[in-house]
C-alpha cells in the first residue's frame, strides 16, 4: 500500500461489479480511501466499503443529473475532500448500425444522460473540490472510461459509438479547461471479460484469434491502466485505447 496515497479520495462511478470494482479495489490497495457507488446493487457496495478503512457507499441514478450532483455533494460531506473522480458508470444499447429507424431518438437520449451528460455533471459538481485537494506535487485527476467505439467505427450500436466519441472529445477539452490543476484524461477498452460479456462469443472469438494479445481484457487489465493515469502528474488530454493490438490488425 502507498503511503503517499493516505487520506488521498477517489470515487469510483459503477464500483459494484466488473472494471469499476477492480479499478476501485487496485486504487484502494494503493492506499487511496474509496467512495464507491452503483444505481441499484446496494448490498455489493455496502460490502464494499465496509472491507475498507473508511471506505463509503452511495447509490445514485446517474440518468438523473439531479442525482449525479447529489452523489458529489454526499461524498464531500462524508469524507471532506475528493482527489481522484473516475467516470466508469456507462450503460448500452445494442442495435445493427445498418438499421437506422431501431436508434430511437430515446435511445440516444438515454446513451447520452449517462455516457456523456452523467461524466460533465459530476465534473462540475467535483471541480471545487478537485482545485481545492490538488498540489503541484500531486495533481488531482479526472479519468473517464470510454471504449475502443468511441475511437474506431465500431461497437454494439451508432448511438453507443458516438456516446463514447463525445466522452473522448469531452477529455481532450476539459484537460485544457481544467489544467493545470486537474488532469483529465481516458481509457478506451476493448472487449473486457466481464459477467455482460461473457455470452458474447462472437467477439470473444474475434479478440482470440485476430488481437495481437489473444485475448479479450481482464478488468485488472483496465484498472493498471488507470491507476497509470491516476500516478502520473504529467499526462493530461490522453485517450489511452487498450484493446489488446487489435487496432492494428
Amino acid at each position: 500500500m502507498s503511503s503517499e496515497n493516505a487520506g488521498r479520495v477517489a470515487l469510483v462511478t459503477g464500483s459494484t461489479q466488473g472494471i469499476g470494482k477492480a479499478i476501485a479495489e487496485h486504487l484502494a490497495g494503493e492506499g487511496f480511501t474509496l467512495a464507491y457507488h452503483s444505481k441499484s446493487s446496494v448490498a455489493a457496495g455496502r460490502k464494499l466499503a465496509g472491507g475498507h478503512a473508511n471506505a463509503s457507499y452511495t447509490q445514485a441514478d446517474l440518468a438523473d443529473q439531479s442525482e449525479a450532483s447529489g452523489l458529489i455533494a454526499q461524498v464531500l460531506s462524508h469524507h471532506g475532500r475528493l482527489d481522484v473522480l473516475v467516470n466508469n458508470a456507462g450503460i448500452s444499447a445494442t442495435i445493427p448500425h445498418a438499421d437506422l429507424g431501431a436508434a430511437s431518438p430515446e435511445t440516444w437520449h438515454a446513451l447520452y444522460a449517462v455516457n456523456v451528460i452523467a461524466p460533465w455533471t459530476l465534473i462540475t459538481a467535483a471541480e471545487q473540490a478537485l482545485r481545492s485537494s490538488s498540489t503541484k506535487e500531486c495533481s488531482s485527476c479526472v479519468v473517464n472510461i470510454s471504449s475502443h467505439a468511441g475511437v474506431r467505427p465500431k461497437g454494439a450500436s451508432i448511438p453507443y459509438s458516438v456516446s463514447k466519441a463525445a466522452l473522448n472529445h469531452m477529455t481532450k477539452l476539459l484537460a485544457v479547461s481544467l489544467s493545470p490543476d486537474i488532469r483529465v484524461n481516458a481509457v478506451a477498452p476493448g472487449l473486457v471479460d466481464t459477467q455482460m460479456t461473457a455470452s458474447w462469443v462472437a467477439a470473444q472469438k474475434l479478440w482470440r484469434e485476430r488481437a495481437p494479445m489473444k485475448r479479450a481484457a481482464q478488468p485488472e487489465d483496465i484498472a493498471q491502466i488507470v491507476s497509470m493515469l491516476v500516478a502520473s502528474n504529467y499526462l493530461t488530454g490522453e485517450v489511452v485505447l487498450a484493446d489488446g493490438g487489435l487496432n492494428l490488425i
